[in-house]
């Protein structure tokens, strides 16, 4: 049976067939979906006995897909953002919505916008519950195209099958311990190759808004120490000869608190235009759209802030 028949007997069923699949857990869905895990498991028999399959199998380590599984979750990967926007509500009302607001991003947008954009979405919208999902560019991307996450906020390198909007233009910079023996002004490229480099990994060991412009310039730089997060560089940094490269909004503030100094980055890398992506078939949603513009509207709340000290 395929996923026609889900969506004959109950559109209700679809936004739980998929939390379940991609969640392979129960309590997990339950929370995605904003139910409780009683509803979740009905669901979940009811999914059982209209697809005669049990989709969900427990293991030791926890639940594994079936074959049918698996296919119905590559179907629902086309048909559920399209679905939840056709059916949606035409008006949206912030204060009375329930659904869960998933927004994927670094943590480099959490620590420098998370609380002015949490602030304003529980505000508006107090009976709803916001999760940051920690950002991949492979599988963000992926969960973006399945609606499991409805905003993903990224770097110029952004996946070009998704709608896009810019949020601001952002600027790197460079951050070395206070006692570095280098230029005190600006790296020229050619200083900026010669050091050796702390890399944020963003995709694939990388920054890709610094590595790939780089790479088109015929230069590169010696990633000497790799972090997955931005908030372990100045303290990786302090006493070593290491230089990271940082968006200016969160790494001007190191200074104040850690041994770092800050010198602007050579003018070949320095612009990061920095946006928010979202899955094509929620341009015209009532409610990604009030999601895009409070989103915005924190960003933008940060930047005056910052341009005012």
């Amino acid at each position: 049976m395929q996923l026609t028949h889900v969506l004959r007997a109950d559109l209700n069923l679809v936004p739980a067939l998929a939390a379940l699949l991609e969640e392979r857990h129960v309590s997990r869905a339950s929370a995605r979906l904003g139910l409780s895990q009683p509803a979740t498991s009905r669901a979940l028999q009811r999914l059982r006995s209209l697809l005669g399959d049990p989709l969900l199998i427990r293991e030791p380590d926890g639940y594994r897909l079936t074959p049918r599984a698996e296919g119905l979750r590559a179907q629902l990967e086309d048909v559920l953002p399209a679905l939840e926007a056709l059916v949606g509500p035409e008006s949206f009302d912030p204060a009375s919505a329930t659904l869960p607001i998933n927004l994927a991003s670094t943590d480099f947008a959490v620590h420098t916008y998370g609380a002015a954009i949490c602030h304003r979405l529980l505000h508006e919208s107090p009976l709803a519950s916001v999760r940051f999902h920690s950002w991949r560019y492979d599988t963000m991307a992926e969960q973006i195209r399945r609606g499991s996450v409805d905003l993903g906020l990224y770097g110029e390198f952004a996946p070009s099958d998704l709608s896009s909007a810019d949020l601001r233009n952002e600027r790197f910079v460079c951050v070395v311990d206070i006692d570095h023996p280098c230029a005190t002004g600006q790296f020229t490229l050619t200083e900026y190759s010669r050091l050796r480099h702390l890399v944020v990994d963003v995709h694939d060991g990388a920054q890709p808004d610094v590595d790939n412009r780089l790479r088109l310039l015929g230069a590169e730089r010696a990633a000497v120490v790799t972090v997955p997060y931005h908030a372990a560089v100045p303290q990786i940094l302090a006493g070593s000869d290491l230089v990271a490269t940082i968006p200016g909004s969160l790494a001007l503030r190191w200074p104040d608190t850690y041994p770092v100094r800050i010198i602007a980055a050579p003018s070949q890398i320095r612009r990061l235009a920095y946006r928010m992506v979202w899955h094509r078939a929620y341009d015209d949603d009532g409610r990604h759209r009030w999601l895009r513009s409070i989103v915005r509207a924190a960003v933008t709340e940060y930047a005056v802030s910052q341009s005012d000290r």
